[in-house]
């Protein structure tokens, strides 16, 4: 979830703290655990590949079969600022499905048989059968049809090639409401001077950029020429590369689409690692490049590649870590694109180019944490990854896992485990209160069979549940030197594949089978709520935190705060060699002591008084400060909290800034609505839908 000759190739995730961000809509009743026969079904498949993905309408049509099934890709694009669009060509060599009796005839005539593929808001120009795949020549036009549009599944393209056919060609165009891309404006971006796109194609936003089979289990290789305007350079989820043997071909199907005396430049890509559709991932901008280690550069526009390269330093610390856990790197490069403000997310691990936010421009490398997590889906989720988003939580239960490892190793500090574990479960907590613990979607595996936008059921379960699960395996088999061992050869068996949790079950039930024995697999898998056991962890790091949020709590009784004794009690002294991780530490404890009653405002001033929290640029501490503020019914709060949504498109920050101003009432509530209706233009079609969803219009 990178070129020219300068680039080379190319979820989302957070440090800490903040509400659970997820719509709820659509609630079906709970159901207990496996007892549904469709998930019977799943545990009886094991390592079965016929596993229908309900989000996607090309699995659906095909039981999971997929009779052809894309091997590789070959794309064409060509982005027009102008309108918003994007024109393209998408050859695919497709390969029988692999189950019994091959590629099956087509009902509708004997000799010819069907590739189905997933889009949305495509408008398709035509389809043609290429001689020996992806590279070969058109030789004739092939029958499409485009199904009845899902407003959440978009519509199934079915394409009719002969018998024996190896490759499908497409044209295509996409429409203004694609959610997989954003354009923006030249003022934006941080130059002012270029437009800029970005693509964010998970979970299922692939489809909206190009005709695909977009499913996790199907994994393909791809290549790929972008047709950029001059000056802009274009960066992609694969491999700068010179010239591909097929580049003519592919830059004269980008052309045909391009208007005539266009001055633009081909970048050319590819990705010889099989990866799912949702990985896909383009971006054209005014883009410099800095080395920031053997085998990785930043991305950014010129006025941000300076702040990305101090950052993001300990790379290649991470990635050595990751190694040293899970195996070889198998990407080749790891490089990182620093992108506008209005990405929606953290991180997105698209392979060879990670997608970062400027949120994490701290200024202290405080916010690494999430480089980690993105290195560590180069294994998990990238490599291995879930087969269908029902098994969301195999991508990012793990990746939490081993992000926390890699972090404990690349700082030498083993202590960082317990510290971060302790803050993930008070999200966990904190998610599972807000979305109800009997919601479904607080599931490990999650049952989408009802046509659910994977998006609507994204939260800090997938990550923090599932994360304690791993913890709770790996302590019942023996702890780490028994347990490491066996992942580190779970990912080298599966590598390249995607896989649902009962193989994770039957992998570990044959490697630990008394400690399996006693492992409840139905409640940690489908029972809703907080995990079904509680993992201790050292909490001696938090203890100087938590005790200095309790004496403030105990100075403002009843909202009563001493003003006149505050210098005596409390000063900057006070948080002397805290970490930022710390500093978040103490807010997030005085948020849980004021959770009943929130703070006067003369304590909120005192606070700001003694360790000068307003200006801080770590965007967990402005998050949990606006909080505090807003929840104390300080006024002045909404100017930096009207700031922060203005500056920031992160969902894990836009989402529960806007829901603490709503939820106030009154002038916060009034602000709130007139922010975003201002705003709402210049963020993300994803965080646009999920922020008007918490404000309900």
């Amino acid at each position: 979830y990178q070129r020219s000759a300068g680039p080379p190739g190319l979820r989302a995730y957070g440090a800490s703290s903040s509400a659970c961000p997820l719509a709820y809509k659509r609630l079906r009743p709970a159901r207990s655990r496996m007892s549904t026969p469709r998930a019977c079904a799943q545990e009886a498949a094991g390592a079965s590949s016929n596993v229908v993905d309900p989000s996607s309408l090309a699995s659906v049509a095909t039981q999971g079969r997929f009779p052809l099934r894309v091997a590789h890709a070959e794309y064409a694009l060509a982005p027009d600022f102008a309108t918003g669009i994007i024109q393209g060509y998408a050859a695919l060599t497709v390969v029988d499905g692999g189950d019994e009796g091959g590629a099956a005839d087509d009902a509708a005539g004997a000799g010819f048989q069907s590739i189905h593929l997933d889009t949305r808001g495509l408008r398709v120009h035509g389809a043609h059968v290429l001689s020996g795949g992806a590279s070969g020549d058109a030789t004739a036009a092939a029958e499409f049809t485009l199904g009845e549009a899902d407003a959440a599944l978009g519509a199934l393209l079915t394409v009719r090639v002969p018998r024996g056919a190896r490759g499908v060609g497409v044209r295509f165009e996409t429409s203004a409401g694609c959610t997989a891309v954003q354009f923006l404006a030249p003022e934006q971006t941080a130059g002012g001077e270029h437009p800029y796109l970005f693509s964010q194609c998970q979970a299922i936003h692939a489809r909206s950029l190009l005709p695909c089979q977009d499913a996790p289990s199907v994994k393909s290789t791809y290549a790929a020429v972008v047709l950029a305007p001059e000056p802009l350079t274009a960066v992609m989820s694969a491999v700068s590369v010179e010239e591909p043997r097929d580049y003519r071909v592919m830059v004269a199907r980008a052309r045909q689409r391009v208007p005539s005396g266009a001055d633009t430049r081909g970048f050319a890509f590819e990705q010889k690692v099989p990866i799912p559709s949702y990985l896909i991932a383009v971006a054209v901008g005014n883009l410099v490049a800095r080395e920031i280690g053997p085998r990785s550069k930043v991305w950014s526009e010129p006025e941000m590649v300076e702040a990305g390269e101090y950052e993001f330093q300990e790379t290649e610390d991470y990635l050595a870590a990751g190694e040293a856990i899970a195996g070889p790197y198998v990407w080749g490069r790891y490089d990182l694109l620093l992108l506008p403000p209005s990405f929606p997310y953290g991180g997105m691990e698209n392979p060879s180019l990670t997608f970062v936010t400027p949120t994490l421009l701290a200024g202290d490398r405080s916010l690494s944490n999430v480089i980690a997590h993105e290195v560590a889906h180069s294994w998990t989720g990238n490599l291995v990854g879930c087969r269908s988003w029902e098994h969301f939580w195999l991508n990012e239960g793990f990746t939490v896992f081993l992000e926390r490892k890699i972090l404990a190793r690349a700082k030498g500090d083993q202590g960082l485990f317990d510290f971060k574990a302790i803050g993930g479960y008070a999200d966990l907590e904190d998610c599972v209160k807000t979305l109800g613990a009997e919601n479904p979607y607080t599931r490990l595996v999650l049952d989408l069979s009802g046509g659910d936008d994977p998006d609507d059921a994204y939260s800090r379960i997938a990550y923090e549940k599932g994360f304690s699960f791993l913890v709770y395996l790996e302590r019942k088999a023996g702890g780490e030197a028994a347990f490491a061992p066996f992942l580190r050869a779970w990912l080298k068996d599966h590598a390249f594949s995607s896989v649902v949790s009962a193989q994770w079950k039957a992998a570990y039930t044959d490697a630990f089978p008394a400690a399996s024995a006693e492992v409840d697999w139905e409640k940690w898998l489908y029972a809703p709520g907080l995990p079904p056991v509680f993992n201790e962890f050292d909490d001696s790091r938090r203890a100087q935190a938590a005790e200095l949020a309790k004496r403030w709590h105990t100075a403002d009784p009843l909202g009563c705060f001493d003003k006149a004794a505050y210098a005596e009690r409390f000063s900057a002294e006070d948080i002397d060699g805290f970490s930022s991780d710390m500093l978040v530490a103490f807010l997030e404890a005085l948020r849980d002591l004021r959770a009943m009653q929130a703070l006067s405002l003369t304590a909120c001033e005192a606070l700001d008084a003694a360790y000068s929290l307003t200006g801080r640029q770590n965007g967990e501490i402005r998050l949990l400060w606006i909080k505090l503020r807003v929840n104390a019914g300080d006024e002045a709060a909404i100017k930096l909290a009207i700031a922060f949504v203005k500056e920031v498109g992160r969902m894990k920050y836009l989402r529960p800034t806007y829901k603490v101003l709503y939820n106030q009432g009154g002038t916060f509530r009034e602000a709130a609505l007139a922010s975003f209706q201002e705003a709402r233009a210049s963020y993300h079609p994803i965080a646009q839908k999920m922020v008007a969803q918490d404000l309900g219009v």
